[in-house]
């Protein structure tokens, strides 16, 4: 099930508001949303549930064993045991196709390749799951005793499939004491709202310009219409993935549970360093908590440690050369911004470093979209005029002016603009009282959540990137 469908927005989650709100039961409300989030995580493959109570299951009893032997080389084994299980589930399931792959060519065998399809969400529950171990053993938080409320913290759906990665700690407290008010079901139901409009009305339109541009036969592209295609995909994967980003943080409001931040305008950032720290907020630190600074982190081995952390992060995003090559990039961008350029960058205008860090993410998103290494070297010619494509088409006028309104509401979209008016709208109702500015507002989330499902209905193309992950 996703978030962007008629039947989850008009039948699973208004049912599931209404039977959770019935009641001011705490242990009731947890085996709901535990119920629900089972149901959802089951809507289109349930075989894979299993392996998520597996997970879950491995790393409550673990953490439980730690606990009890705190403080001795015993507590070393239950950790030992987290971290290599949910690391071989991740290799079986994720990476033993790609490794297979990789073994036959390399060495000339003909082992038979895997062929398991990736179980939804797989990438984000484990690291959850595993981290909460890794918590325990560090002293950073209480064990949990109740396998339900464990259980409800691993499969809560508004951040099951795609994340935020939410870790125990962020919401331990909320597990037990949520208290939910009218304003927290308010500010739930309009970030919902503006990321449901960001997906459906913003990532995929781009979406399908992505696919003309860039999955068509590349001869017959222009340069032209490369750029735009990359750039249409520089959108789709931003909206894509802070959309729905937005919906789970939405949603996790109005059941009480206050997610953290997992995107923050990475587009004006002026370094990649800078995007790196608004860009899947939760990726970047858990890898920065749980392998970097074990590893050493800037004071021990610095460099080989970011190519580490860098390579682990593009792996992360997917079984393929093109993501580990990806990974690497930013990680040499970083490395290069550390020896030089950020020396340069407080010397010069900042328009200049921006205009540097939009124009490497965007060569960077090519590397990111292309699995097929000739099909990216070709579009990158394409892009930099070592072709003999030409280098504009008629066709290309058209679709600029066409969509010239959604271009404006794109770019404005990818600034704080929102969030700037949104505060100043905010303090003005507190200030003064003027509850029909609040009354606005909620009719202004509401036309974008019409427009959205206007959208939803007209459309059938309607993919979200991260569930590859």
């Amino acid at each position: 099930m996703v978030f962007a469908s008629l039947v989850f927005l008009y039948f699973f989650l208004p049912l599931n508001i209404i039977l959770y709100y019935i009641s001011k039961n705490a242990i009731y409300r947890n085996i709901l949303l535990t119920l629900f989030s089972f149901i959802f995580y089951a809507w289109g493959e349930p075989v894979w549930i299993v392996l998520l109570f597996f997970t879950a299951f491995l790393d409550f009893g673990n953490a439980l064993f730690i606990s009890k032997f705190k403080n001795t080389k015993w507590a070393n084994l239950g950790v030992v045991s987290s971290v290599v299980l949910n690391i071989l589930v991740l290799m079986v399931f994720k990476y033993s196709g790609f490794l297979v792959e990789n073994f036959n060519f390399l060495f000339g065998a003909n082992l038979p390749v895997p062929g398991f399809s990736l179980p939804i969400g797989i990438s984000f529950y484990t690291f959850q799951s595993l981290s909460y171990v890794i918590d325990v053993y560090r002293g950073d938080v209480t064990v949990q005793k109740e396998p339900y409320k464990f259980l409800m913290f691993v499969s809560l759906y508004p951040q099951l499939v795609a994340g935020p990665i939410v870790r125990y700690a962020h919401v331990a407290h909320e597990i037990d004491n949520r208290k939910v008010d009218i304003r927290d079901i308010s500010a739930g139901i309009s970030r919902f709202c503006i990321g449901l409009f960001k997906k459906v009305c913003i990532a995929n339109v781009a979406g399908e310009m992505v696919v003309r541009y860039m999955n068509g036969d590349l001869n017959s592209l222009s340069v032209g219409e490369s750029w735009l295609g990359i750039i249409m995909f520089t959108i789709q994967i931003y909206f894509d993935f802070s959309g729905y980003s937005d919906m789970a943080i939405g949603l996790g409001r109005m059941f009480g549970f206050h997610f953290h931040e997992n995107f923050r305008y990475p587009y004006i950032s002026k370094s990649a360093t800078e995007f790196w720290r608004r860009w899947h907020i939760s990726l970047a630190t858990f890898i920065k908590d749980y392998v970097y600074i074990p590893l050493g982190g800037n004071k021990k081995r610095p460099y080989l440690n970011l190519f580490i952390i860098w390579f682990l992060t593009g792996m992360w995003h997917g079984a393929s050369w093109n993501f580990i090559l990806w990974g690497l990039y930013f990680g040499l961008l970083i490395a290069f911004e550390r020896l030089l350029l950020k020396r340069i960058f407080e010397a010069i205008p900042k328009i200049f470093s921006h205009i540097y860090l939009i124009i490497a993410v965007i060569f960077g998103w090519v590397l990111f979209y292309f699995v097929d290494f000739n099909r990216m070297w070709h579009y990158l010619r394409i892009m930099t005029f070592n072709t003999c494509n030409k280098l504009w088409d008629f066709s290309l006028n058209l679709t600029l002016q066409e969509n010239m309104f959604w271009f404006v509401i794109a770019i404005l979209l990818c600034l704080p603009v929102y969030i700037t008016i949104n505060r100043y709208f905010k303090n003005l109702v507190m200030r003064k009282n003027h509850l029909y500015l609040f009354k606005v507002s909620m009719f202004f989330h509401f036309i974008l959540l019409l427009i959205s499902t206007v959208m939803i209905v007209a459309n059938g193309y309607n993919p979200f990137i991260y569930y590859r992950f």
